[in-house]
Order: C-alpha cells, then sequence, then structure tokens
C-alpha cells in the first residue's frame, strides 16, 4: 500500500487529492458484484455519532443552523442487523467510517469495526485529535483495513503522527496522512463541493454546469445515518432525500427500492432534475463506471 499512501513531505495539494482519488479506485472501480442479477454496492459509508469535535470552515459542521451536533448515535443493534443483511447477499465490498460526524467520538467504534469487518474492508476518516499510542494501537489490531487522519492543522502535524507511528511499531502503510491545511485559494487540500447546495466557500463551480452530467453515486455506493436512515449520498449533508431505513427493511430491498431507482435511472442519464440534485455541483463519476454499466449499458 506504499504507493496509495501520502505520509511523506513536501506535499502538494493537488497531489493529495489524486493520490486521494487513486487510493479508492481498487474498490470502486472494480467489477460488480451480482446477487440475483442485480450489482451491489461496493462502498458503504456509516456515520457512526452526530457530532465533531472541529468546525472546519469547508464543512457544513461549521454552522449550527446547517448541521448542528445533535450527539445521536448509531447502536450496536443497528450494526448488528447491518452486517446480518449483507451477509444474506454475499456483501465483499468496504465500509468508510465517516459520515456528519468524528467516528472515534462514539465510544464502541472498536467493536463496530470488528463486527463490520466480519463482512468487508473498513476505513476510518478521522480528524486525528483522538489518535494516541494507544488508540492507534487497538485501530491497529482490530479488523480495520486503514486509517485515514486529515490533518488540518499544519505540516508540524506530519512529524508529531509519524512519531506516534513509529513508537507504537506498526507499519507506516496502515496510516494514511491526509494535508488539509491549505487556504480558500487551494480548496483546503479536499474535493471541495457545495455539499449540495449546503456550503459556498472556496472556488465552488456552478451547479447548473452539472444539469446534464450524469452521476454514478447511486450506482456503487450508500451512506447510513447514526438511526438507519439510508441517504441519496454522502453529498446531501441537509439529508433531505432518504431512500429507506435498514431497521424497517432489509438493505437489499432498499437498494432495489422504489426511490433510489428512480434517482438511479436518472443519475445515470444525466438527469438531475429532483431536488437535491439540482443543487449539486459534485463530478458523480469519478469513480464506479464498471458499476454504471452493469445498471445501465448506455452510462458511463
Amino acid at each position: 500500500m506504499n504507493n496509495i499512501g501520502h505520509n511523506n513531505p513536501p506535499m502538494d495539494p493537488k497531489e493529495t487529492i489524486q493520490k486521494n482519488i487513486e487510493r479508492k479506485k481498487p474498490i470502486l472501480d472494480r467489477d460488480p458484484q451480482f446477487f440475483n442479477n442485480v450489482p451491489l454496492p461496493s462502498w458503504i459509508e456509516l456515520s457512526l455519532i452526530d457530532v465533531c469535535n472541529r468546525a472546519c470552515s469547508f464543512c457544513p459542521k461549521a454552522d449550527e443552523t446547517l448541521a448542528p451536533n445533535t450527539y445521536q448515535k448509531m447502536t450496536m443493534k443497528l450494526i448488528d442487523k447491518l452486517v446480518e443483511d449483507l451477509k444474506k447477499v454475499n456483501f465483499d465490498g468496504y465500509f468508510c467510517l465517516c459520515g456528519y460526524g468524528e467516528p472515534m467520538l462514539h465510544k464502541d467504534y472498536i467493536k463496530i469495526i470488528n463486527k463490520l469487518g466480519e463482512v468487508g474492508g473498513i476505513e476510518i476518516v478521522t480528524n486525528g485529535d483522538l489518535v494516541n499510542e494507544k488508540s492507534l494501537l487497538n485501530i491497529y489490531n482490530s479488523k480495520a483495513s486503514r486509517l485515514l487522519i486529515s490533518l488540518y492543522d499544519g505540516p508540524e502535524q506530519v512529524i508529531k503522527f509519524k512519531r506516534i507511528i513509529k513508537n507504537v511499531g506498526i507499519p507506516d502503510n496502515f496510516v494514511v496522512l491526509r494535508d488539509r491545511w491549505y487556504s480558500a485559494d487551494e480548496d483546503y487540500g479536499v474535493k471541495l463541493t457545495n455539499r449540495v447546495g449546503t456550503i459556498n466557500i472556496g472556488n465552488q463551480p456552478n451547479p447548473k454546469n452539472f444539469s446534464d452530467q450524469k452521476c454514478f453515486y447511486t450506482a456503487y455506493q450508500m451512506l447510513l445515518d447514526w438511526n438507519g436512515d439510508v441517504f441519496l449520498c454522502p453529498q446531501d449533508w441537509q439529508r433531505r432525500q432518504t431512500v429507506g431505513n435498514i431497521m424497517q427493511e432489509e438493505i437489499f430491498k432498499i437498494w432495489t427500492g422504489s426511490i433510489l431507482t428512480k434517482f438511479r435511472k436518472q443519475l445515470l442519464k444525466g438527469e438531475r432534475k429532483n431536488n437535491p440534485c439540482n443543487s449539486c455541483n459534485a463530478n458523480g463519476m469519478v469513480y464506479g463506471e464498471k458499476h454504471a454499466k452493469a445498471w445501465d449499458p448506455n452510462s458511463g
């Protein structure tokens, strides 16, 4: 995994973004799995807890009127149900612990990682504030596949975390350090979007420029909130379009359900005409072309 880390300075924001994209391509650009002749998602993002201890200016959490910290958290009952559902369809994809909050603030995040690890790989995305020698070793000894630490304060954090990694004695490539301390002129070192009309900071393109652009999100991924609600995609920070709840029905039924099917058909044709997609300026074709073609041979 050395070729997909970005732990060695000097760093460059454009290079960081590209390496972040390349890291996920083997998962999201692979041939999709099928169950009952239906393509399955390869990526499931979980929002374990609805709180973050930071308020980054490019994140909706910076505005309490848009994304308040509710401190609601996912239960093990929900995790057990999710894993049970995924075993029924022989899921063999990846989980990402990120969503609308800081996953390490959930007191049971190690237990959750080990349960999810029964069916798939796991990436944890953290701001690093709770990463120390003890917590890093616990994560490494769990079923986690990789830990991504977003560095918002400055390049001195690279030295700090490389020291922690060395002291713990784990492989350097288990941890990916992502430089995110840049200015608005450099889009903060992230692939900046308006989070479906939620924020307008940095060099944001006009959503109208994407009105006829295809989007593959609904072909390869799902986003689960703390209470089991499944949302259209991770860009929808205002949680405007729920497609189901895994505590009320099996995840495969949600994946093939009428709401998600309607949006998927539209987006694979380049029709961003319905809310919230008509307010989005995200490039939805970065990943998932093979998944999209499995749903619609004319997409991609």
